[in-house]
């Protein structure tokens, strides 16, 4: 069996708790990884640990808008853990005004996680990255950000934001053997989208979807498991795709009709 080259690698996953970051975090447990999983929330990062007890897993409590809270964990993590050689960049929050119904504090809060902690995280851990001439960096984005979404301009526009900075980043960072790529979900099975339904028939709606909004329904018919964004997380992160950078994977069965 092949070696993907992730057994025995420190990867770092944000937004590690729930949904997709905690997804990850077992994918990447699965194979072989040690993983530092942080979350905004220290309670359910206990929760997280308590499920993984005896894996090779490290947890700490990150506001990821916080620029030196982001810069001392990842000192402290390559100082007494090790080399980070992985990046997920999972957290995120949703929101779902319309342009007219969205004030400045609503749109900052959205950017703040959704960009601008990309923004921070991926800095600080690159830097290190360079040094060794090693790395990959996997930013969850959404397929938001390359189809108009109905009441969903700031999140949209958000991970618009932070799947081009992941671009330009891998850019910056060709050279140095780092690669930086963007998985971009559809909709997927978590706390976060089942936010979004009002009754049981939401999964229907979402899968059918919805002319009056003018959003296409999912192909395959089926709303993605937080396992499929995951398994795309890691093929991205391993070695198996040690020539693809710079790549935008849309994870969404086929609902923003586009490859």
């Amino acid at each position: 069996m092949r070696d993907n080259g992730i057994g025995g690698k420190i990867a770092f996953v944000t937004g590690a708790s729930g949904g997709i970051g905690a997804a990850v975090v077992q994918a990447l447990l699965d194979e072989g990884a040690i993983v530092v999983a942080t979350d905004s929330s220290a309670a359910a990062l206990e929760k997280l640990a308590a499920n993984h007890a005896g894996a090779r897993l490290v947890t700490a409590a990150l506001d990821v808008t916080a620029a030196d809270a982001v810069s001392a964990l990842v000192d402290r993590i390559e100082a007494e853990t090790g080399p980070i050689d992985i990046l997920a960049n999972v957290a995120g929050v949703l929101s779902t005004t319309t342009v007219a119904e969205t004030d400045i504090g609503e749109w900052q809060r959205v950017f703040a996680v959704n960009t601008t902690g990309v923004f921070l995280v991926s800095k600080a851990v690159s830097s290190y990255m360079q040094q060794r001439l090693r790395g990959a960096i996997v930013t969850v984005s959404s397929n938001a950000a390359g189809i108009p979404r109905h009441g969903m301009a700031a999140y949209a526009a958000s991970k618009a934001a932070s799947t081009m900075f992941t671009r330009c980043l891998g850019l910056e960072l060709a050279a140095f053997g780092i690669r930086c790529n963007i998985v971009a979900p559809g909709s997927t099975l978590t706390p976060m989208q089942e936010a979004m339904w009002t009754d049981e028939n939401g999964p229907a709606r979402v899968i059918a979807g919805s002319p009056d909004t003018f959003r296409t329904g999912i192909p395959l018919g089926r709303i993605a498991a937080p396992e499929d964004i995951a398994d795309a997380v890691v093929f991205l992160a391993s070695d198996r795709a040690r020539h693809i950078t710079m790549t935008d994977l849309y994870v969404d069965g086929g609902a923003t009709l586009r490859g």
